[in-house]
């Protein structure tokens, strides 16, 4: 059994020490160990001073990483490792993610192997279509010890804009499992938590509640026409 994963709670109060910077990330990403009362956890921070300006999203991509997390506790899905917002780490304001000890090999493709993963899978399908990924690469998805998925790498998300761009899919014209119907559906109608809704602006509010209710609509993963949403690279 994987070692357990930094609490919320750890990632908002801990000290915050810089371990070193995590190789091949596109913007600055720091892994750090945090520490409060006796209990230690590793986590990945992000800082908003290193992110590299984009034409199509606002600066601020940390904060749609804790916006990921807070949508996939709102809907109860074990599948965003716990991320918070912190403004007094090392860097300045940043998300901590709590680092996730997983299988360095795997990735979508591999996982997709592995038919008692799909249920997993389905599941980041939708959280993808409701989260507006446009950058679900292969390499976003970890699998731990307990052969638990987590989506990681959610900073492109949420644009008010329609621009998903995954790799999952595989699932498409498939029913949307009844239980995720369920929950999808309590969310729309209990609407966002204000710990999701601040992190967002109102079109983006918006875009995401109609997204939710196409997904009731629909009842089905969409197809894919145009072949073009798809990331590059694919891992």
């Amino acid at each position: 059994m994987d070692p357990a994963l930094a609490s919320p709670e750890l990632l908002l109060a801990g000290d915050v020490e810089v371990k070193g910077r995590m190789p091949y990330a596109s913007n600055a990403t720091f892994l750090v160990e945090v520490c409060h009362d006796g209990t230690t956890g590793l986590a990945i921070y992000k800082p908003a001073r290193g992110e590299r300006p984009l034409w199509d999203f606002p600066p601020g991509l940390h904060r749609r990483e804790v916006a990921a997390f807070e949508l996939a506790e709102a809907l109860g899905w074990d599948l965003v490792p716990p991320t918070v917002l912190r403004h007094d780490a090392p860097l300045g304001e940043g998300s901590l993610q709590a680092f996730v000890h997983a299988d360095v090999e795997a990735h979508y493709f591999t996982m997709l192997e592995a038919a008692g993963l799909h249920d997993q899978l389905r599941r980041v399908a939708v959280f993808d279509l409701l989260s507006n990924n446009t950058d679900r690469k292969g390499g976003h998805l970890l699998i731990d010890g307990d052969d638990h998925v987590w989506a990681i790498d959610n900073g492109l998300c949420f644009h008010a804009e329609f621009k998903l761009r995954t790799v999952v899919w595989d699932f498409a014209g498939e029913p949307v499992p009844d239980d995720l119907r369920a929950d999808v559906g309590r969310l729309v109608e209990a609407g966002l938590p204000a710990a999701l809704a601040d992190l967002l602006d109102p079109f983006e509010r918006d875009a995401l509640l109609t997204r939710a209710r196409a997904v009731l609509e629909a009842a089905a993963l969409p197809h894919d026409p145009t072949g073009r949403r798809y990331p590059w690279p694919l891992v």
